[in-house]
């Protein structure tokens, strides 16, 4: 080919190309763009809803808009734990019991398998509840577990951001008996760790596995020391610590009682006292679920699982209202600036967008 034909060829292709170009741009308009479909030019997932909200007082709707709507996120487990927001990983984890698995969700990625094991790390069979239960982060950015399996209090002894299942024991006995089953945990912000121990996590199988003869609440303090804070409980579950650190709240489900008591400088507790009884409302529920996990936000505001939701508390005890997933509903979290909170329910994960208190 001579070099004049392969420059006119060339010409008309280039020319051929800026004719398509100008007719795509002329047949593009404003009007056609605005007909696709909103969904499409959102990179958010679309979630399915449940649920619906129940206001008995008028600050309920000040921290939960009226209009907002319980998204399912996450689904098909067998039965959900334990959740805990990673700020610096913009992510959730959250425990599948049974499953001796814990989970990592992310907007972006949705669900994956985070550590497994995550609370049981022995071979041998196991008639009781495995994995890890309770979840925390403590002042330095560490992943705290409940490990019902292993029946001990733990620490991730690798980064939380690149994960593996080894765990470092914080605490496994206190006078020199074995924990029953941890299941819940709080943080501090001096570093003292507080948890539940009662029985719903011992091997069925083992008829010697309870070595307390009572379920006890109970602190280790920074440098691993272990004080029982009370025992006058037959089955203390979730637990939470007001934003001044001075008040110590717990779920104890059978009777059903939201139980307060005021925290010293010491760390040890008085003033035990019943702020709230559940009772009726179990009674009346659809789901037979008990008090359990508990999240409390900056004003004091307690979100308390329980009977067919999550039951919203004033720092009193005034139930506010409810987010009512009439499921068995067992615990929950807030994320960083406490405008999302995450509620696992029986095999699902489930979001609640809130109202940001200023």
């Amino acid at each position: 080919m001579t070099t004049p034909l392969r420059f006119s060829l060339l010409r008309s292709c280039f020319a051929l190309l800026l004719t398509l170009a100008f007719l795509h741009c002329g047949n593009t308009s404003p009007e056609k763009e605005s007909d696709t479909p909103a969904e499409t030019l959102n990179s958010s997932p679309s979630y399915p809803t449940l649920g619906y909200l129940v206001a008995l007082d008028p600050l309920f709707n000040e921290i939960v808009s009226p209009e907002t709507k319980i998204e399912v996120i996450a689904s098909g487990h067998t039965w959900t734990e334990g959740p805990v927001w990673i700020s610096y990983e913009k992510c959730l984890v959250f425990s599948d019991v049974p499953r001796n698995i814990a989970y990592k969700w992310t907007e972006a990625k949705g669900e994956e398998e985070y550590l497994n094991p995550s609370g049981y790390t022995g071979e041998k069979p196991r008639g009781g509840g495995k994995g890890s239960n309770g979840l925390t982060m403590d002042n330095e950015g560490n992943l705290i577990l409940c490990q019902s399996g292993d029946r001990v209090i733990s620490r991730l002894a690798t980064s939380a951001d690149l994960p593996a299942p080894f765990f470092e024991t914080i605490a496994d006995q206190y006078e020199g008996k074995k924990f029953n089953s941890p299941n819940d945990v709080v943080v501090d912000k001096k570093g003292n760790i507080y948890f539940t121990d009662p029985n719903y996590g011992l091997d069925k199988d083992d008829p010697d596995a309870k070595e307390m003869d009572y379920e006890g609440v109970f602190r280790v303090n920074p440098k691993g020391e272990v004080t029982l804070i009370t025992k006058s409980w037959p089955t203390p579950n979730g637990i939470g610590i007001s934003p001044d650190g001075k008040t110590l709240y717990v779920a104890n489900s059978v009777p059903s009682k939201l139980i307060a008591l005021d925290l010293q400088e010491d760390g040890s507790a008085t003033n035990e006292r019943v702020i709230f009884d559940a009772t009726s409302l179990w009674e009346k529920s659809i789901a037979k679920q008990r008090p359990d996990g508990m999240a409390i936000n900056q004003d004091g505001i307690i979100f308390m699982t329980g009977p067919d939701g999550v039951l919203v508390f004033s720092p009193e005890g005034k139930h506010l209202g409810s987010i009512k997933t009439d499921k068995k509903t067992s615990n929950c979290t807030f994320n960083e600036d406490e405008s999302v909170l995450y509620v696992t329910c029986d095999d699902l994960v489930l979001r609640v967008k809130l109202q940001i208190q200023l």
